[in-house]
């Protein structure tokens, strides 16, 4: 299963904001047996969103989209997705009777703060999803998020991003795994190896410094019998570290 990430937000283009839900959902959807072919960040641009949109949709088995989701100025991406499925954006009644539940319990538990701020919310604008979406609830926050064809669309709030992901997580399951090996030796002493486990074994391999002090030679594969058998071969070629001391 091959994926493709987008973050959408000028905040994150500027630096305002750092990116860690791109790499938080790598993680996720790596560790589930899935490939990240694809990571990249948008503004919060409707044409430039529906065009990347559709155009990765067409490429890899699924797209994750977070940011730019709910019901303020700049919240364009439930568009920008529904524009790329040549669809128009309809209120769900499902969606808009948990926007107004939550927007309830907020206020409940805030009183002063919706009093001082005179907190108005468009309920129709957060409970808007592209016609013909699936509806996946946020437990973690009041914007909805959904899944239209691959394109999975989520919130761009770290925690929201997790409940909402959570709810579709098992659908991210793939063939691959991975193992990792530690090593001492500098990368420019390990050519001849890393070149040798490629030419011996159907898989992938990198090579990354590591912040304790050891370089990391990731395998990754298909075959879990295959990958095991390139890490043991990388074992025997390369000084490595026990997993004790890594």
């Amino acid at each position: 299963m091959d994926v493709a990430i987008v973050t959408v937000g000028d905040e994150v283009l500027a630096g305002e904001t750092t990116n860690t839900n791109a790499s938080w959902l790598a993680g996720e959807i790596t560790g589930r047996g899935a490939r990240v072919r694809r990571i990249l960040t948008l503004p919060d641009d409707r044409e430039a969103i529906a065009r990347r949109v559709a155009a990765w949709a067409d490429t890899f088995d699924a797209v994750v989209v977070t940011g730019g989701l709910g019901g303020t100025h700049d919240d364009v991406t439930a568009d920008a997705v529904a524009d790329a499925f040549d669809r128009e954006l309809a209120v769900r009644e499902d969606v808009r009777d948990d926007v107004v539940e939550t927007v309830a319990a907020y206020r409940d538990a805030n009183p002063d703060v919706v009093e001082r701020h005179d907190v108005d919310i468009d309920v129709a604008a957060w409970a808007s999803l592209p016609a013909g979406a699936r509806y996946v609830p946020n437990d973690d926050g009041l914007c909805p998020g959904f899944v239209l064809g691959n394109v999975y669309a989520m919130p761009g709030v770290p925690g929201e991003v997790r409940a909402v992901f959570g709810r579709v997580a098992e659908e991210f399951a793939g063939d691959e795994v991975a193992t990792t090996v530690y090593t001492p030796q500098p990368e420019g002493s390990m050519l001849a190896a890393l070149d040798g486990v490629r030419d011996r074994f159907d898989v992938a391999v990198g090579s990354y410094p590591d912040t304790e002090g050891y370089n990391r030679i990731t395998v990754r594969g298909d075959d879990a019998a295959v990958v095991a058998e390139a890490a043991e071969w990388l074992r025997d070629t390369v000084e490595v570290v026990d997993a004790d001391e890594e």
